[in-house]
This record gives structure tokens, C-alpha cells and sequence, in this order.
């Protein structure tokens, strides 16, 4: 209906359904550690609010209640605590809220210049990966979770969405190059890369690819 929206596929039966009946656009989701939530922004009126959706019993609790872009929100591993972007500064900043508190007041963590988006808490929940656009240019990079020890791995034209892997010790994400040889157009593909920095390598694809998201551990 020419309005994006929230689906959940089922990857078995390849039959899917669309999350809530929301007046709004919802994107940006993502499952809780337990499977029994997902969380995601629905935009109203030219802003965005983050919103968790029960599936015990389809009720919906808003997170972030103002008129700014709040955006990507990711559960810490406990799924007490929840990390996402917000403009609400001015520019896209890194913000926490806890879940447990009776007022849910967002934290502000990162304070730079730049633009901080697509945070994403670790299995281990020591570290948050994410975007930093500055000066035109992305990087993916690593922090610990109160903001501090800023590392950024890899720097590119385009690239975002990182996704950490089960150990805590490698990232994907996905990059855009310039796909002709004459440099006209441009290709998505999915990267990988240790949190060290080290190793970083393309992921082989038939087409291309983007926003990739690491499972968890598979039990057999």
C-alpha cells in the first residue's frame, strides 16, 4: 500500500506477516536476545519513536516519545537496556535507556561531531558496534558501552549496518563500490572484519547484498 512496514517471515514456510497494524511507516527492527520481542521505530507526523512489541500478548510499549529521529534501537543481551540514534542534539548521537527504570530517560553516550548511527550491542554486551559518517566518508567502528574507547575498524565511500558474530569477535556489514570499470554505477556487497581491524574480507554473493544480520548460536 505504498507505505514500507515491519514483516516477519517465517523461513520454513516462507510465509509471512506484517508486524502490528500501525498507521505510521515501521522499519528498523530487531528480535530481542529471547525471540519474544522486537523492537523498531514507527514514524508519525515526520518523526520517529521507538516501540517493543510484545508477541505474548501483542501489546506495544513506546520507548522514546518526541518529535526527532529516534532510530535503530538494539537490545543489550540481558534485554534490559536498549541502544539507538537519535538527532535530538542536532546531530544523530548514541543514546541508552533502561528498560528497569520506572522513567525511561535516555542516556547520551557519544558527544562527538560527527554522526553516530546503526549501534548494535555485542553478544558479550562490553562493546556496541556502529556507523560514523564524518567528513563524507563511513567508518566502521567499536566502543565500549558508556562511550569510551572509540576504535573504527574500516573506512569507505558507503558502508553500514554492522552485525557481530556469535563470539563477539568479528563484524559484517555491507559496503557500496563503484561497480563499472569505468566507475559508473555502483554494487552492494557484504564484508566481514575482526574487531582488531585485521582481516577484513569480502563475503561471496550471487547478486548483491546488504544489511546482513548474524544469527546467534544454532543448536543441532
Amino acid at each position: 500500500k505504498n507505505r514500507p512496514a515491519v514483516y516477519i517471515l517465517n523461513i520454513n514456510s516462507r510465509k509471512n506477516k506484517k508486524l502490528g497494524n500501525f498507521e505510521g511507516m515501521s522499519f528498523a527492527p530487531r528480535f530481542s536476545p529471547s525471540g519474544d520481542q522486537i523492537i523498531f521505530s514507527l514514524t508519525k507526523k515526520g518523526s520517529s519513536n521507538i516501540y517493543i512489541l510484545s508477541f505474548a500478548n501483542n501489546k506495544t510499549l513506546q520507548l522514546t516519545n518526541n518529535k526527532h529521529i529516534n532510530t535503530s534501537p538494539s537490545f543489550s543481551p540481558d534485554a534490559k537496556k536498549v541502544v539507538f540514534s537519535s538527532d535530538r542534539a542536532g546531530k544523530q548521537n548514541l543514546y541508552i535507556i533502561s528498560l528497569n527504570a520506572v522513567k525511561k530517560t535516555a542516556k547520551r553516550i557519544t558527544f562527538g561531531k560527527w554522526i553516530y548511527g546503526t549501534p548494535v550491542w555485542a553478544p558479550r554486551g562490553d562493546l556496541f558496534a556502529f556507523t560514523l559518517v564524518r567528513k563524507g566518508r563511513f567508518y566502521i567502528g567499536v566502543m565500549r558501552i558508556d562511550g569510551s574507547g572509540e576504535r573504527l575498524l574500516t573506512e569507505n565511500y558507503y558502508q553500514e549496518a554492522p552485525s557481530w558474530s556469535p563470539n563477539g569477535r568479528v563484524l559484517v556489514f555491507y559496503r557500496e563500490t563503484k561497480a563499472g570499470t569505468k566507475g559508473e554505477g555502483f554494487s552492494a556487497k557484504l564484508w566481514s572484519i575482526d574487531i582488531t581491524g585485521y582481516n577484513e574480507r569480502r563475503l561471496k554473493t550471487e547478486t548483491d547484498a546488504s544489511d546482513p544480520s548474524w544469527s546467534s548460536l544454532l543448536s543441532k
